[in-house]
């Protein structure tokens, strides 16, 4: 990381030391990574508001969403899905007048395209943290402090923006005893995993042309797929790395799928949900995966529909070897991956973080050792670490 992004790193930290007093440490992420969002997308759309707002003037009320979406976007000239069809922007909020910024703020927010607005009211629950610091009297200060940041496109490329929003996840997940274990996988394990996946294939990963998906059931915020791509990108930077993933917590989804929009990845390849019963990337392969599924979690309450998969498509599904017991649901996790292998001659890898349950619980027939066998037989052998 340069000398620059942690010294930005520190600038936005400093900034959550403002809400001391109003807010408990463990929402500061809350209010902080949001902001760090607007004020990338907002760079990012600056230039082009004058021709998204062209078009907007141009478009009939009868066009239908998809077309109006395509259209909007593409007046943004980027190969990014997302637009803004306020007037404001950070600098003329600036210069409106303070006591009318709660009000300012959430026209502009509510202006962005619907996957955005999705992730800030929906997700975020953004105008709630608005609120707060309103009725607190920092709103203005706070956004005040974020219009000092020039996170524009030629000032900040997206690999260091992806380090940027990895340091802050990192630093408030460590102070949030709350969430951490929930949201944060120390770097030092993920580069272990990353460098295991990647320890024979760094030949074929060389050159011009290089495509490689990477895919996270489990995705929390996201780090996992960062940290993947920044070591891809360190051996090849010209590699063109397409991340996936899956999260069912809605504020860590929020977050990973911001991390893809700072970063200029398609947002749509993350997807909310829980990737046990509604697999959202059900027809894709992945040359690599890697996960930190919770641990000791039971799937009680998805019972139903998991067995009703294993029971009726059997091997032709993701369950077929065997369900594990209620109580913890590690060994599905790693099946769903196992399903996503490709067949072709560049083949698959997979990395998962797992308790040491999985790998002897369950006697002679039991769901667990019918789950190792079918693997061991199948020659589908993961990096368990």
């Amino acid at each position: 990381m340069s000398s620059d992004i942690k010294s930005l790193s520190s600038f936005v930290w400093s900034i959550a030391e403002t809400l001391r007093g109003d807010f408990k440490q463990s929402e500061y992420g809350k209010v902080i990574l949001p902001f760090v969002v607007l004020r990338r997308l907002d760079c990012i759309l600056e230039a082009s508001k004058p021709a998204v707002l062209a078009m907007a003037a141009t478009l009939s009320d009868d066009l239908d969403d998809e077309a109006r979406d395509t259209l909007l976007a593409g007046a943004v000239g980027q190969d990014i899905r997302l637009y803004n069809l306020s007037r404001l922007t950070f600098a003329s909020l600036k210069g409106q007048d303070p006591k009318d910024i709660h009000k300012n703020l959430l026209e502009y927010i509510t202006k962005f395209s619907p996957n955005v607005r999705d992730i800030f009211l929906d997700k975020f629950l953004f105008t709630d943290q608005l609120k707060r610091l309103n009725d607190a009297g920092l709103l203005f200060r706070v956004f005040d402090q974020f219009t000092q940041i020039d996170l524009h496109p030629e000032v900040i490329s997206n690999l260091e923006m992806g380090y940027l929003f990895e340091e802050l996840i990192r630093r408030f997940s460590e102070i949030s005893n709350e969430t951490a274990g929930e949201h944060y996988t120390p770097r030092e394990v993920i580069r272990l995993i990353v460098s295991l996946l990647l320890v024979n294939d760094r030949e074929a990963l060389t050159g011009s042309g290089v495509i490689r998906q990477v895919y996270d059931p489990a995705a929390g915020t996201g780090g996992m797929l960062s940290l993947a791509e920044m070591e891809m990108k360190a051996l090849n930077p010209r590699i063109r790395v397409e991340l996936y993933g899956q999260e069912l917590n809605p504020e860590s989804y929020a977050i990973c799928k911001s991390d893809m929009l700072v970063t200029g990845h398609d947002p749509e390849n993350i997807a909310y949900g829980n990737t046990l019963t509604q697999d959202a990337h059900r027809k894709r392969r992945f040359h690599y995966m890697l996960s930190n599924p919770p641990y000791g979690v039971d799937w009680k309450k998805y019972a139903d529909a998991i067995k009703d998969e294993a029971d009726t498509q059997g091997k032709n599904g993701r369950f077929g070897a065997g369900l594990p017991r209620i109580s913890d649901g590690q060994l599905l996790f790693l099946q769903h991956m196992i399903s996503k292998m490709r067949n072709d001659e560049q083949g698959s890898r997979i990395g998962i973080v797992m308790n040491g349950s999985p790998l002897f619980t369950g006697g002679a027939g039991s769901g667990e050792s019918e789950i190792r066998r079918w693997m061991l037989e199948n020659g589908s052998v993961a990096q368990i670490l």
